[in-house]
C-alpha cells in the first residue's frame, strides 16, 4: 500500500458525511442492492432474498458478504443470474463445495456460494465478476414465526453487529476476511466480524423489503412495524426509500391464534396448541439473575437492561430466593449466594442494578457457570437436609435469567462448556438490541424449557417485561408427549412446556406419507400435578414450507448437540441437510457457470463492509487518529497475505471507503486485562496497560509476519503505516512510532529487508507478549 499525497481540493469529504465518506463515480464497494420479499401464511412466512452485486474494478473481481437471516428460517435454494444466464446452486457438503467453488474460480468461470456461520449468520462469495458487469444472487427461505399474547412477529434481521471474540489467536492463516483473528474460543471469528462502515457513509446498499400478508383466515386486527418507516396498502407493508440496513425488522401482526395440525402430505407436520384455560400454579423459585454490562450495552441498551432487571427482582416474591450477578469481563455480585427475595434484599439488589454501567468485554462464560453452581449447590441441599432439620417446603424451580444483547462470537464453545447443565434448570433470556444475537439467545432459552424475549427499543420494553414477568413462572402444562400419528423416532421437535400466552409449537414427521384427512394427535401433559390432554384432528396442506421449517429445527437441535460434544453426528447432520434440500454449518449451496469468462482466479478480493448497528453508541473519532477501540479499514484495499485487508490511517480514510474496524476487546496475553468494546482508555492510563486497546491487531500483524512470504519490503512499508495509526489511536506511543519510522526505511533504495523483518517480529514479540503456542486446526468449514 502507497501513501500518495493529494491536494486537499481534491480530497473534499461530503458535507455532514461523516468521517471517512468521499463521493466518487463509481464508488468501491460490489454490493449494490438488498431487496427482500416475504410471503406470510398464518404463522409461516416464505422469503425471496436477492443481493446484487457490480464490480466496479478494471480488474475480475471477488465479493464477499457476512449478513444475518431469521434464526429459523430454512434456506432452501440458491441461484446465481450474470450475463442472462440463471445458475442453480447445489446443496453439497461444506468442504465438497468450497473445493468445486475454489475449482471454478481457477478455471475462469463464475462461481458463488453460500454458507451458515452460525443459526443467523451467512456468507455469500461471488467470484469472477468481469469489471463493470453486474451479478445478483436468491436466496429462498422458509421460516416460522413466533406468537405471544395475541401477536405473531415477521423479524427480518439486517445486519451482523459486532461480536466480542474471546480467546488467545490461533497460528496460521485464518479461515474468513473477516477484521477479528481466529482465536482458541472462536476458531472462525475472521468468517464472523466482517469491516464496519464510518457513520454517515453517504451510498449506502438500495434497500428494499416488502411483506404480503395473508392471514390464513384468521382476523388481522392490527400491523405495526416498530424500527422502520413503512408505507401500507391493504395487507401489504414496504418499507419507504432510503433505510439503511443497520437493524432489524420487525412486523407484528395481530390476530387469534388457534389450535391446529397441519399435515404436508409428504410425511412432515406442525401443530400448534393455544394454552389452555387451567389455573396457573405457584412453586417456589430459586433464581439467578445475569446482567451483561460489556462495552457493547453502551447507551440505551444499557438504560433498558437496568430497568428489565430491576422489574424482574420486583416480580420475586417471600417465597423465592435470588442471586444478582452483573458481568463484563468480571463478574459482581449484589450480595454473596442465593438469598431470600425478602423486601431488604430486593432492594439491595435494586441498587446494585442503579449502579451499573457498560464496560469491559462479554465474557459470558464465568456467570454462567457460578449461576449453574449456585442453583445446583442450593438443590443438593434440598435433596439432604442437615440432620434434624424439616425441609423448606419441597421441590423449587430452578431458573436462570439472562439479559444481554447476546453479541459474542463463542456461542459453540458456551453451549459445549455450559448447555448440559443449563438444560437441567429453566433459561429465560431477555435479548436487548436493534440487531440482537437472536439464534444464539434462543438456542441458550430452548436448552432450558424456557422463553426468549426479545426487546428492540425502549418504547416496548414495558410491553415486553410484562411478558416476561408472567414467563418466569411456573409454566402452565409441563412433560408433555405424543400420541396418535405414526411418529418417525426422533424427528419430534423438543416439546418443551406450555407457558401462559404462548402457543405451543411442535414440529415432526410420521411414516404415513399419504395421510386421508382423518388423522389426530394427542398431545399429553401436567398441570398442577394433574393430567391434561387434548386431541388435535389433522389438515391436510401441500405447502413445502411445513417439511422445510421441521428440517431447519431438526439441524439445529443437531448441531447444537455436536456443539456440545457429540461430535459423531457429522455424518447424519450432513445426510439430514441433504435429503431434505436445507442448508447447515455443514453443506453449502455452490452454483458453478458452466462458461469460462477469464483468465484464471479473481485478482481482486473485497469484503464488503457493513452499517454499524443502529442505537449502538460508537466511539467518537478524533481528528488525528481513528478511536480509541476502531481503526479504519480500506474495503476495498487489496488484500495483504493471508487474506487480511490492510488496515489504512485516519487520513487514508478520506480515500478510502470509509469503512472501520472494531478491534474488539484484546484476548489475554501475559496476563494483561481486557478491555470491551467501545471502551475508551483515558489519557492517564499507563502505556502497557493502553496496549490492551489494539493488542487483536498487534498479535495479527505479529502472525502475519511469521506466515507472509512475498515482496516482503513492500509489506514492510504497508506495516508502518498502520503501526503508525494505531500508535497515533492511542494518543501516543514510543516503541510503535519508532518502529513505525524505522519501517519507513523499506521504501528506500538498498533496504535490508531481513534486518527490518527481524526488528519487527522482536518489537511486536516484546510488546504483546508473544504469540500463543499452536492450536490444531481442524478443516474451517468444521470450525466454530
Amino acid at each position: 500500500m502507497k501513501i500518495i499525497s493529494l491536494d486537499p481540493a481534491q480530497c473534499l469529504p461530503e458535507p455532514d458525511a461523516g468521517m471517512g465518506a468521499l463521493r466518487t463515480e463509481r464508488g468501491n464497494l460490489p454490493l449494490e442492492s438488498v431487496d427482500v420479499a416475504a410471503r406470510i401464511s398464518g404463522l409461516i412466512a416464505g422469503v425471496e432474498m436477492a443481493q446484487g452485486f457490480r464490480n466496479p474494478f478494471d480488474v475480475t473481481l471477488e465479493a464477499t458478504y457476512v449478513f444475518p437471516l431469521p434464526d429459523r428460517a430454512a434456506v432452501t435454494a440458491f441461484t446465481m443470474e450474470a450475463d442472462g444466464r440463471v445458475v442453480e446452486g447445489l446443496l453439497k457438503e461444506r468442504g465438497q463445495a468450497r473445493a468445486d467453488y475454489d475449482r471454478a474460480l481457477s478455471e475462469g468461470r463464475r462461481a458463488a456460494l453460500a454458507e451458515e456461520d452460525r443459526p443467523d449468520v451467512f456468507t455469500i462469495t461471488v467470484g469472477n465478476i468481469l469489471p463493470g458487469e453486474r451479478v445478483t444472487v436468491r436466496l429462498t427461505l422458509s421460516q416460522p414465526l413466533p406468537y405471544e399474547d395475541g401477536a405473531a412477529t415477521f423479524r427480518f434481521p439486517l445486519v451482523v453487529a459486532p461480536r466480542y471474540i474471546p480467546g488467545s489467536p490461533l497460528d496460521g492463516s485464518p479461515v474468513g476476511g473477516g477484521v477479528a483473528p481466529d482465536t482458541d474460543a472462536v476458531p472462525d471469528a475472521s468468517r464472523i466480524t466482517p469491516p464496519v462502515l464510518l457513520p454517515g457513509f453517504p451510498h449506502p446498499v438500495r434497500l428494499s423489503l416488502r411483506a404480503d400478508v395473508d392471514p390464513a383466515g384468521l382476523e388481522l386486527k392490527e400491523m405495526a412495524s416498530s424500527l422502520h418507516l413503512v408505507q401500507r396498502e391493504g395487507t401489504t407493508v414496504e418499507l419507504r426509500p432510503g433505510e439503511r440496513l443497520d437493524r432489524d425488522f420487525i412486523l407484528r401482526l395481530a390476530f387469534e391464534a388457534s389450535t391446529a395440525l397441519l399435515l404436508d402430505g409428504e410425511g412432515a407436520f406442525h401443530l400448534t396448541v393455544v394454552p389452555p384455560a387451567v389455573e396457573e400454579t405457584r412453586v417456589p423459585r430459586d433464581v439467578v439473575l445475569l446482567l451483561d454490562r460489556s462495552g457493547s450495552m453502551t447507551g440505551w441498551k444499557m438504560v433498558a437492561a437496568r430497568r428489565a432487571a430491576a422489574r424482574i427482582v420486583d416480580t420475586l416474591t417471600s417465597d423465592d430466593r435470588f442471586a444478582v450477578l452483573t458481568f463484563d469481563s468480571v463478574v459482581e455480585q449484589a450480595f454473596e449466594g442465593l438469598r431470600p427475595a425478602s423486601d431488604r434484599n430486593r432492594f439491595r439488589a435494586v441498587e446494585h442494578l442503579s449502579r451499573v454501567d457498560a464496560r469491559g468485554g462479554t465474557e459470558l462464560l464465568a456467570p454462567l457457570h457460578q449461576a449453574i453452581s449456585l442453583l445446583s449447590t442450593a438443590s443438593a441441599a434440598e435433596e439432604q437436609p442437615a440432620p434434624g432439620a424439616a425441609g423448606r417446603g419441597g421441590p423449587r424451580d430452578r431458573v436462570v435469567v439472562l439479559v444481554t444483547d447476546g453479541q459474542v462470537g463463542n456461542e459453540d464453545q458456551i453451549l459445549e462448556q455450559a448447555g448440559g447443565a443449563l438444560s437441567a434448570m429453566r433459561v429465560h433470556v431477555v435479548g436487548i438490541d436493534r440487531a440482537v444475537n437472536a439464534g444464539f439467545l434462543g438456542r441458550l432459552a430452548g436448552l432450558g424449557a424456557g422463553r426468549c424475549e426479545l426487546v428492540e427499543s425502549e418504547d416496548r420494553l414495558d410491553a415486553a417485561m410484562e411478558q416476561i414477568h408472567r414467563r418466569i413462572g411456573a409454566p402452565l402444562v409441563t412433560d408433555l408427549s405424543l400420541k396418535g400419528l405414526d411418529l418417525e423416532p426422533g424427528t419430534v421437535s423438543h416439546l418443551g412446556s406450555i407457558f401462559p400466552g404462548v402457543p405451543l409449537t411442535v414440529s415432526g414427521r410420521y411414516r404415513d406419507a399419504a395421510p386421508q384427512g382423518t388423522e389426530a394427535v394427542t398431545i399429553h401433559g401436567l398441570t398442577g400435578g394433574r393430567p391434561w390432554e387434548q386431541t388435535v384432528p389433522g389438515t391436510v396442506v401441500r405447502d413445502p414450507a411445513i417439511g422445510a421449517v421441521w428440517a431447519r429445527a431438526q439441524l439445529r437441535a443437531l448441531e447444537d448437540r455436536y456443539a456440545m460434544g457429540e461430535h459423531d453426528l457429522e455424518q447424519q447432520i450432513v445426510r439430514t441437510s441433504t435429503t431434505y434440500g436445507v442448508l447447515c454449518r455443514f453443506t453449502a449451496y455452490v452454483a458453478v457457470d458452466t462458461r469460462q469468462v477469464a483468465d484464471g482466479a479473481p485478482e481482486h478480493r473485497v469484503i464488503q463492509p457493513v452499517e454499524p448497528p443502529s442505537g449502538w453508541e460508537l466511539p467518537a473519532m478524533p481528528a488525528a487518529a481513528s478511536g480509541m477501540m476502531f481503526t479504519t479499514m480500506a474495503a476495498a484495499a487489496p488484500q495483504a497475505p493471508g487474506g487480511f485487508a490492510p488496515e489504512t490511517s485516519a487520513l487514508e480514510a478520506f480515500g478510502g471507503s470509509g469503512a472501520v474496524r472494531a478491534a474488539g476487546p484484546a484476548p489475554r496475553s501475559g496476563g494483561m486485562p481486557k478491555l470491551g468494546f467501545g471502551k475508551a482508555v483515558p489519557p492517564q492510563t499507563p502505556v502497557r496497560h493502553r496496549l490492551d486497546a489494539i493488542l487483536p491487531q498487534l498479535l495479527a500483524e505479529l502472525e502475519r509476519l511469521r506466515t507472509v512470504t512475498t515482496d516482503r519490503l513492500e509489506y514492510l512499508a504497508d506495516l508502518g503505516s498502520r503501526l503508525a495509526a494505531l500508535a497515533s489511536s492511542l494518543g501516543g506511543h514510543d516503541e510503535l512510532s519508532a518502529l513505525a519510522h524505522e519501517l519507513e526505511a523499506a521504501e528506500r533504495p538498498g533496504a535490508d529487508a531481513d534486518a527490518l523483518w527481524a526488528r519487527a517480529v522482536e518489537v511486536l514479540t516484546l510488546l504483546t507478549g508473544g504469540a500463543p503456542e499452536a492450536t490444531e486446526r481442524r478443516p474451517f468449514w468444521k470450525r466454530g
